[in-house]
């Protein structure tokens, strides 16, 4: 009996262990659904995210071997588990100032897209627009283009911070605005522009 009653021990604290990283560690895949749902709302083409896989089951339990331990260290876990971080990682989208930031964007999208057809512009490496030929835009209409340009990243760099911000983890940031970046390129039409890795503009 000694010898499950240290095994529950042990399997108590790895338990806690993995609920803590849970939070502790940035939730990849939740932010690529969250990016997703936004980016397909920015771009005119909103859809839902891949559906989530469920959380683990609870086991069953032993009820052969020691019942008294297993329910006291459930109960400890009880204790020192919230309910929320068992759960499954998630990236909530809900402020004022992503509302705000979204429906700004997605009314300049309809006037940046003829110039991401042109390629005149393009989805920077870094989350942002980037001008990439501004030759390819009349002379009278440049310095509207320029603005268009300033103002998005204006957004999505506010829009990045506040998702950070939001969930009550300011240091994603930088991880919020990578996912975004390889989103933006994968939600993309074909035929616009993009920056690779390298820097390097490539037409999808």
């Amino acid at each position: 009996m000694n010898t499950l009653r240290v095994t529950l021990w042990a399997l108590a604290v790895l338990a806690l262990s993995a609920c803590v990283t849970v939070n502790i560690y940035f939730p990849a895949a939740a932010a690529e659904d969250a990016a997703r749902t936004i980016v397909r709302d920015v771009l005119g083409e909103e859809g839902q995210p891949p559906a989530r896989q469920p959380g683990d089951a609870v086991p069953e339990p032993g009820s052969r071997y020691d019942g008294a331990a297993i329910h006291w260290v459930g109960r400890v876990l009880n204790v020192l588990v919230p309910t929320a971080q068992a759960q499954q990682p998630d990236i909530s989208l809900r402020s004022a100032a992503i509302d705000a930031l979204r429906q700004s964007m997605r009314a300049r999208s309809p006037e940046l897209a003829p110039h991401y057809r042109s390629g005149a512009i393009g989805f920077a490496r870094d989350g942002m627009v980037a001008v990439r030929d501004l030759n390819a835009v009349p002379l009278r209409d440049r310095a509207a283009v320029q603005r268009l340009v300033a103002d998005e990243n204006r957004d999505r760099a506010a829009l990045y911070r506040e998702i950070a911000r939001a969930n009550g983890h300011p240091e994603w940031e930088p991880n919020i605005r990578d996912t975004f970046a390889r989103v933006w390129v994968e939600e993309a039409p074909s035929g616009y522009w993009y920056q690779d890795a390298g820097g390097n503009w490539q037409q999808k």
